[in-house]
């Protein structure tokens, strides 16, 4: 028998919903330590919201898990230029970049094997995108990434299935102000930015 010990990963992890059947997975191969770091949500009541969800599993498993620092206005400056830009654009992508990137500095700093993250079981994200995102960064930090998407296979369901068993908080809006505010069109910052991206020149 193989003494063998599983590899330790560092699992981004965005809300508790979300991390049930990530963690159902990657229990079984790795060591997993959660690590919570969403600048991004707002306001901060919504922050404490899914916080709280997510140590709330943790405790219940046995799960270590390191709480970031709650940076709210770094993360603005970092997706300020594509505010405008509305859900699954560019402004998506710097979000999971300024996330991930944070998670590889500290993984590396900490002697983890390995990165992973939970934003992938999402329907409402694109697994493509962020695996590119992590596979640079893990070049840059000499840190493993592990591709997934694990909302296939019905793993979105299953963690819907899961949260609601933990008696879980779901939350209705990715996190940010912005994603929050574009739920309402007829909201004057979806006018706004509708407006924004009707003035912009079409290529030819």
């Amino acid at each position: 028998m193989s003494n063998t010990q599983p590899k330790k990963i560092l699992l981004h992890t965005c809300c508790g919903p979300c991390l049930t059947h990530v963690y159902s997975v990657c229990s079984s191969f790795y060591d997993v330590h959660v690590f919570f770091y969403n600048p991004n949500i707002s306001p901060r009541s919504e922050y404490q919201k899914r916080l709280a969800e997510v140590e709330y599993f943790c405790t219940v498993n046995s799960i270590p898990v390191t709480i970031a620092q709650y940076n709210p206005k770094e993360w603005f400056n970092a997706i300020k230029a594509y505010r405008f830009y509305g859900e699954r654009s560019e402004r998506c992508y710097a979000c999971y970049a300024f996330r991930l990137e944070e998670t590889f500095r500290y993984a590396r700093e900490h002697n983890y094997e390995a990165v992973c993250t939970t934003l992938t079981v999402s329907p409402y994200k694109d697994a493509q995108k962020i695996n590119e995102i992590g596979k640079e960064l893990s070049i840059k930090y000499q840190v493993e990434y592990i591709e997934s998407d694990f909302k296939a296979d019905g793993g979105y369901k299953h963690s819907i299935e899961l949260s609601k068993q933990y008696g879980m908080y779901r939350q209705k809006y990715c996190g940010c102000i912005y994603s929050k505010l574009e739920r309402k069109k007829t909201s004057l910052w979806s006018i706004k930015m509708q407006a924004r991206q009707d003035s912009k020149p079409v290529a030819q």
